[in-house]
């Protein structure tokens, strides 16, 4: 049903109500690394004015607010809004966005179960494998013109593997390890990770890598992104969220996150990656398998490599203001498997001197020269 409203009038209204709905007591709070996100109804006035509907009373939604936090990935269209008006209508069910007011939006709420709920850890089974495949050939055909306009300084050279590794790389390097040397740099070296990490990397790369064309890509889809839900008929239906990280660029590295995030096991990550090969060539774009025998294991290792410094900075960061020996020893683990991953990738030599024991250690002297007092007692 259309507003009989002007249409600022009409906005003036939604964000009104909105508002109201986003201070309410209640909801369902559930905080990501770049986002918070308040899960409650949207009420009959808001629901019928954002068009939604009331066949049932309480239909909800997702009042999101962006996270002030470390940037650890590149990001490249500002609005997730944007993203997600121009994925939806290829890629099948994904969020939509109600209304965006800038410093915060509306989303629809997709019913379901995180998959990281339902199976924290280990296979996911062949089912979900072939829906994700189908799932990035399916976002692989959303055409470029589709998206927003992209910064003109961002761009590699389009179909320019090597360069787009590279750009992810000097992101890395720049952005986020050499913007937090003063804070992190201390803890970065006593854990092992050598100053020249990114540097190390791209030394052993090689000089060219198989040309493919680019895509727009996710980067993110894991566990927790995934949302588990029923379709008519009973159906299990998988839906991919969290769209604020999507680039455009070699669909390699969709695949390689997707591999590492998901934590597979070697038999399901090799299935995975027969799989997306498979539902590519199906859908049109065997070009963007080319080289991928020998090319996908050089964005898998860069994902170990760039994945050390979120890794540590976010176990330290997580600790807060009096950790107790318990959550020191879980912090100290979560850097022990990103230096574990990092190793080969970065040629640190044949034996590995990180132990939990020295990784406790580093994260302790850190929190005393950042919190300037002695941890809680476990």
């Amino acid at each position: 049903m259309s507003s009989p409203l002007p249409r600022r009038a009409h906005q003036a209204l939604i964000r009104k109500l909105a508002e109201a709905r986003r201070r309410a007591p209640g909801g369902d709070v559930v905080t990501g690394y770049h986002n918070t996100n308040l899960v409650l109804p949207l009420g009959v006035p808001l629901a019928l004015l954002l068009g939604v509907g009331v066949r049932a009373l309480g239909v909800r939604g997702k009042f999101r607010v962006p996270v002030r936090t470390v940037e650890v990935v590149p990001r490249l269209w500002r609005r997730e809004a944007d993203v997600l008006r121009a994925v939806g209508a290829t890629v099948g069910e994904v969020p939509r966005c109600l209304a965006d007011f800038g410093e915060w939006s509306l989303h629809s709420y997709l019913t379901g179960e995180p998959l990281s709920e339902l199976v924290p850890e280990g296979p996911v089974g062949e089912d979900r494998l072939r829906h994700f495949a189908g799932f990035f050939a399916r976002l692989a055909s959303v055409p470029v013109e589709r998206m927003p306009s992209p910064p003109e300084a961002y761009w590699p050279q389009p179909g320019d593997s090597r360069q787009f590794l590279g750009w992810l790389a000097k992101f890395a390097d720049d952005k986020v390890h050499r913007v937090n040397e003063e804070r992190f740099g201390g803890l970065f070296r006593a854990v092992g990770v050598p100053d020249d990490a990114i540097e190390r990397f791209m030394t052993r790369l090689p000089d060219r890598l198989t040309d493919r064309p680019y895509a727009v890509l996710h980067t993110d889809v894991h566990r927790g992104n995934v949302v588990v839900g029923r379709a008519p008929g009973g159906r299990e239906r998988l839906c991919v969220i969290d769209w604020e990280l999507a680039l455009y660029g070699d669909p390699l590295h969709d695949l390689a996150t997707h591999l590492v995030r998901m934590d597979y096991d070697d038999a399901e990550r090799r299935r995975m990656t027969d799989l997306w090969a498979q539902a590519m060539r199906a859908n049109g774009h065997e070009a963007m398998t080319a080289g991928m025998d020998t090319d996908l294991a050089h964005y898998v290792d860069f994902e170990y490599v760039q994945s050390v410094f979120p890794d540590v900075m976010r176990a330290a960061i997580g600790l807060g203001e009096a950790p107790s020996d318990a959550e020191f020893a879980a912090a100290a683990d979560r850097v022990l498997r990103a230096m574990e991953r990092a190793w080969k990738p970065l040629d640190l030599g044949a034996d590995k001197p990180l132990d939990r024991a020295r990784a406790d250690e580093a994260l302790r002297a850190w929190h005393r020269e950042q919190h300037g007092r002695r941890p809680a007692d476990a």
